[in-house]
């Protein structure tokens, strides 16, 4: 039975029939590849496919909604139950699970969004493990979902990571989620010039966006230059757009959706505006 299997593998492996998971495997201590051999169930699918993170409510939910009425076919990955793959980005090996099951049941990718959210906590309550899983969700769960999915990116594929505004600026006690957004805006140029001529990278930096499409009056909204506060439709778009043709010459490109607010400068007494120190 053994044979038979092997020969199998080998047979599909030899035809381009199957894929390996990682791509470059590493040796255990005995000198065994640690990798997942898996077929291509259908290789030739027309359809496009786009990948999620944090994709089960908030920005997520309404890109993936987005994605799904052009007739895109979905994977949604999140830590909440639904009808998903439900698992933690932090670990290795769910990245791994859940990239085999796309590959084995798609057998390429057109579109990843990296949008699961980092944990927030600032330089006095943040502990070292907590700070290093914001790090693992933000900034290396993007980094190696990209990895994995790297040799099954199809002609035209896009990568977009969700920053934040925050990568530009910040309030106190939110080093963590801060530094993770940081990182993500600047694993994006890097990967753009990694991928060069494969895989178009860009990431998109919201402002406040309430995710819960509260409509807002008085200083929370004259406050925006554009007048209003965001919601996710504002992020969806712009992530619809930047992985159509029409942003074919958009690479390495970070874009702020903010309502204006990080170009507004704000002085003590100007225009009204007043600074309380606690």
């Amino acid at each position: 039975m053994d044979a038979a299997c092997l020969a199998v593998t080998g047979a599909f492996h030899a035809h381009g029939m199957s894929v390996t998971i990682p791509e470059n495997p590493v040796q255990d201590d005995t000198g065994l590849y640690m990798k997942l051999t898996v077929p291509v169930m259908n290789s030739q699918c027309s359809q496009k496919v786009a990948v999620v993170t944090g994709g089960a409510s908030g920005i997520g939910k309404c890109i993936a909604e987005e994605f799904r009425k052009q007739g895109v076919n979905v994977y949604v990955i999140d830590k909440a139950e639904g009808d998903h793959y439900v698992g933690d980005i932090s670990d290795k090996y769910v990245l791994e699970d859940f990239a085999e099951k796309v590959i084995r049941e798609c057998g390429g990718i057109d579109y990843l969004i990296n949008n699961a959210l980092p944990l927030m906590k600032g330089i006095d309550e943040c502990s070292y493990e907590e700070f290093q899983y914001a790090m693992a969700v933000g900034v290396t769960a993007p980094f190696y979902l990209s990895k994995l999915f790297a040799p099954y990116f199809r002609k035209g594929a896009c990568i977009i990571n969700i920053s934040s505004s925050r990568d530009r600026m910040s309030q106190p006690q939110t080093e963590s989620y801060t530094a993770a957004k940081g990182g993500i805006a600047s694993l994006t140029h890097a990967m753009a010039a990694s991928f060069a001529g494969k895989v178009r990278v860009n990431s998109i930096s919201p402002g406040w966006i309430d995710t819960s499409y509260r409509v807002y009056e008085g200083s929370d909204a004259s406050q925006q230059p554009v007048g209003r506060v965001g919601n996710p439709l504002d992020i969806a778009n712009m992530v619809l757009f930047l992985c159509s043709e029409k942003a074919g010459f958009i690479t390495g490109e970070n874009i702020c959706i903010d309502g204006g607010m990080t170009k507004l400068m704000i002085y003590h007494g100007d225009h009204g505006w007043t600074y309380q120190p606690e």
